[in-house]
Order: structure tokens, then sequence, then C-alpha cells
């Protein structure tokens, strides 16, 4: 039995079961397995099986189908075989045992295929040791699987846009907040000193005639009517809980949350001198005080009464209503401006895809021989070399009439050669690998351009030259001796405060690809 393992793109993972006979393979419903990706035509290709043989055949395909790196039209499929669809790479599997032989297969093609990017990215570099690169190592390998998850579910723009709203929600409350609460507190510092100012005057006018029980000549009818501006009530009443004033509740017992707190803190000894201030919530502040007077008989001052205010004045109300104001303000402010910017990012990144299909159309049409660009984005600069490595191969292919195409050939012997002339020559040379990887230079190089072998070998010159300008002449000068079969190519490049002229030369291996580049730099 035959089966394909999606083992890259967007169903990375997803399993498909051939059955005997033919098997259409497409975007369309009415194929026999559909494969809904952007780029795969509805009736893409179609896969026979015979029993133990199988074998593919594109059905004209807008895209085209690719089998191990090459174009087919009609192939014979074997165990390990990869098909390449847009934006989808299938992996043949014939299966003997379903639960053991699959994943022997899956793990032997990954262990044999070292070019195999999709593993690569799955590899997890071993934690450093350096306390500041262990952060970075953490949101690399920790976080960020987290969000590539998410974006496996939801396209990127939509992603980027819920991070930067988060973002911008996250900073204005850490900012914006706190100035808010500061401002708050303030006013409820003032409201509570005319509280306490309230709860005093009560003291002072009342204390004598609640010690003699003198409850007709208590007066409190300050704390009551438009001069009390914010009292929403008060309670004064002894410390059995009887009330004394307002006169409405006069003889009842107080039930009120705050003021049962209260008269439970005063029930204490010593908590007789202190003054509670609590915020209720809802702009609302409480004030409690314990009322004193000396007695007689015991020689010391008693309580002879508690007096509870709850204000709400309309000040709190408005600084609640101000605060929410300023707070959906910022919001919708940054908000505004994080769209801006959003755009600016959307289109900045999409750009150079755009660019790139573009240019892989026009080179497909023979408009031009390779794909080039102006932007600086070094991270594309890898994708854009292996797409003019694949329109390359994809040209070779067109123009064989018929013959076996010659397999790829490794760097590793022609950079060896490359080695020995570098042993035996003067002057500062380095030595790059077909990906433009650094690997070897010698000692009147590293003190030429500041790079050090022992530092940088197997990097990328992008990643690792101080000067960006002088990495990208250096690919430059690659690409185009690449290009042309192998021919020096030079440019002058000011290096160091000199004037140098840059030459390099493409080792082409037998498969037409450049294999190396030897580099070496002259004084102009």
């Amino acid at each position: 039995m035959f089966k394909l393992v999606a083992v890259g793109g967007k169903l990375r993972g997803k399993e498909f079961i051939l059955n005997d006979g033919d098997n259409s393979i497409g975007r369309s419903a009415d194929c026999d397995h559909q494969v809904a990706v952007e780029g795969i035509s509805k009736k893409h290709l179609r896969i026979t099986v015979n029993g133990e043989s199988a074998f593919a055949e594109d059905l004209g395909s807008s895209n085209g189908t690719l089998v191990n790196g090459k174009i087919i039209k009609k192939v014979t499929l074997k165990d390990g075989d990869k098909i390449a669809l847009p934006n989808v790479i299938l992996q043949v599997v014939y299966v003997l045992e379903k639960k053991v032989i699959i994943k022997k297969k899956v793990a032997r093609s990954g262990e044999d295929d070292d070019d195999d990017s999709y593993d690569e990215l799955k590899q997890v570099e071993p934690m450093p040791d350096s306390l500041i690169a262990k952060p970075i190592w953490i949101f690399k390998y920790k976080l960020m699987p987290v969000i590539y998850g998410f974006n496996e579910r939801y396209e990127w723009s939509a992603l980027v846009g819920i991070l930067l709203f988060i973002f911008i929600a996250i900073n204005i409350t850490l900012t914006i907040l706190p100035v808010l609460r500061d401002s708050k507190k303030l006013l409820i510092k003032e409201i509570a000193l005319r509280g306490k100012q309230y709860a005093a005057e009560v003291d002072h006018l009342n204390s004598a005639h609640l010690r003699e029980k003198n409850l007709d000549h208590i007066r409190t009818d300050f704390l009551e009517g438009e001069d009390a501006e914010g009292v929403q009530s008060y309670k004064l009443y002894d410390i059995e809980g009887r009330v004394y004033r307002p006169m409405s509740s006069l003889n009842t017992i107080v039930n009120d949350p705050f003021s049962v707190d209260a008269l439970k803190f005063y029930k204490t000894e010593s908590n007789q001198d202190k003054e509670v201030i609590q915020d209720l919530g809802g702009n609302q502040i409480g004030i409690a005080r314990a009322i004193k007077a000396h007695d007689k008989q015991m020689g010391r001052d008693v309580v002879v009464a508690v007096i509870t205010i709850i204000f709400s004045p309309s000040s709190l109300a408005r600084e609640a209503s101000n605060n929410s104001k300023a707070y959906l303000e910022s919001l919708i402010t940054a908000g505004m401006v994080a769209i801006f910017f959003f755009g600016i990012l959307y289109y900045m990144t999409i750009r150079p895809l755009d660019e790139i299909r573009y240019q892989i159309e026009a080179v497909l049409r023979g408009r031009q021989k390779e794909l080039n660009s102006n932007t600086l984005f070094k991270e594309i600069h890898p994708l854009r070399n292996t797409i003019n490595s694949i329109l390359t191969r994809i040209k070779e292919l067109q123009n064989t009439d018929g013959g076996e195409v010659q397999n790829m050939e490794e760097d590793g012997p022609y950079l060896r050669t490359l080695k020995e002339f570098m042993e035996g020559a003067q002057g500062p040379i380095m030595i790059l690998n077909s990906e433009k990887i650094i690997q070897h230079l010698n000692s009147e190089a590293e003190d030429l351009i500041g790079i050090r072998e022992n530092a940088s070998a197997g990097q990328s010159l992008l990643d690792t030259a101080r000067d960006q300008g002088f990495a990208a002449t250096v690919i430059d000068l690659c690409d185009r001796s690449a290009s042309n079969e192998g021919c020096h190519q030079k440019e002058s490049y000011q290096i160091g405060g000199k004037d140098m002229m840059i030459n390099i030369v493409a080792l082409v291996g037998k498969d037409k690809f450049a294999k190396g580049f030897y580099i070496t730099f002259v004084k102009s």
C-alpha cells in the first residue's frame, strides 16, 4: 500500500492513503484527494497504483509538478520520493507495517536528506551559557513556536494586527493607568480630609452632650441638606449600636456593613484613638471616628459614641468618568497610529515577496536572467539565491534533449581544491561555498576585513561582515560569476580606508553549478 505524507508546507503532517488504480490530486472537491492550497491546480496530478508499483502523471497543472527536484510529466515513484507542489511537499511512503515502517521510513528519509530545510526548521540549538543570549534563546525556541502554531491557523497579517493591538493595550495600561490611579488616590485623600473634619466637628460639638446623655442637644444638622456636599449618609450611635442621629433612624440598631464593621473595630480598646478611612467602591468613601468623653467615675476618657459618614461626592464620579474617557482616548489614538504603522509594516513585508513573484515570471519568460533586488532585506537573500539556483536548473532541464540530467555535486572536493590554491598563494584571500557561507580566510584577509576564520567559518558573510555594503558587493560579484560560467568578476571597494580591487572567480562543477568562490583583494 502506498500513501503520501506531507513533510513540508501548509499541510505538514497530513496523510493521504492511495488506493489501487488512479488517484487524482488537486484543489477541486471532485478529486480523490483534495489539497486545497493556493497555487495547486484544480486537477494537478494523477498517481496510479498497481500493487507494489506506482507512477505519477502531471495533468497539465499551471505551476508544474516536481519529483525529487525535477519537473516531470510522467515518472515512476518509489518509496521515499518527494513530490513538490506549490506550498506542499509530499513524501511517498510504501507501507508494510503501518505503525513501525512509516516511522522508520520518515526518520530515515530525514536523516539521508541533508538538504531538507523543513527538518532543519525543527532543530533546536543548545541553550547558550551567556546570560545575554539565554533570553534570546528562550524567546526564539519557547515563545515563538507558540506564535508559529497560531500562524498555522490564522493569516500572519491578522496575527500581527492582534499582537499589535495587545501590545498597545498593555503599553497604555502600564503607562496611563498608574497616572490615573494616582490622580484618583489624591482626590480620595482630599475627600477623606474633608470627612475627617466633619467627624471632628461632630466630636467637638457633641462629646459633652453624649457624656451627659443630653440627646436632645446633639447637633448634626450640618451633615444634612445642601451644605453637606457629598455626604450620602451618616450615623451617630452608641457603643452598643443604638442610633442617635439622624432622627429618621433614632433608636434603631445600625445594620449597614460599614457601620457594623466600625462598631466591631472600636470595641477593641487599642483601636479607639484611630480613624477609619475606607474606599467602599462605587465612588463611595467611608469615614469612621470614635467620640470619647471623660468619665469622672472611671477617671479616664471612654468611648461614648461612634460617628460614621459615607461620602459620594460628584467630584469623585467626575474623576472616574474623566479617567475612563482619558483611557479610551489614549487607546483610540494609539490604535489609529498603530493602524498606520501596521500598513507600513505590512507593505514593506509583502513588497519583496511580490517582487520575487514578478521576477520569477520574468525569468521564466526570458525577460531577465535572474532575480535581483534593490530592497535591503538580508533575511530574504538566501531564498532569492535558492530560487535563482532552481530557475537555472529548470532552464537546464528545458534545454535537455531527452538525456539524463547529472545529479547535483557536493561542494566539498571543490572547496578543498580552492583551499590548496590559497595555501600556495600570497595576499588576502577568502573562500565561500556555493551558498556564500564563509569557509576559509588567510591571515592577511582576516586583518584586512576584520573577520576571523575560527569565529566565522560556517556563517553567512552577511551575518558576520561589519560593512554590509562590502558583503553585498561580494555576494553580487559571486552571483555574477556563477551566472557567467565562473568568469572572473571584479569591482573596486574601499576597505579600512584603502581602495581595494575585489576579484572573484566561481569554481563551476560538472553539473554547471558554482561549487565555491575564490576571492582575492588587491590594492587598486
